[in-house]
């Protein structure tokens, strides 16, 4: 008996502590926390402060990181931000 492999597609990430726009690889079973990872490693070279951040998707906070982007509904291409869990002042 063989087994399919997941198929990989690309989704965008902002990382707003970067501004920058990261392409991460993931498949219907990566989690929001590993896309988290994923996306901080890409674009802040670390990812040690990752439980200071937090991740939206269509324009809300996805408060359960356990959940899998399947369960999101989030395909190829889906758009997701990455900021910092308090708001940062304004100089």
């Amino acid at each position: 008996m063989t087994t399919a492999a997941l198929a990989r597609f690309p989704v965008r990430v902002m990382v707003v502590p970067a501004w920058d726009h990261v392409a991460i690889q993931a498949d219907e079973t990566t989690t929001v926390a590993q896309l988290k990872r994923e996306a901080l490693r890409a674009a802040l070279k670390t990812a040690a402060d990752e439980q200071h951040h937090v991740v939206k998707f269509r324009g809300a906070p996805v408060l359960d990181e356990s959940i899998t982007l399947r369960a999101l509904g989030a395909g190829p291409n889906a758009p997701f931000i990455v900021l910092p869990a308090r708001r940062q002042p304004v100089r």
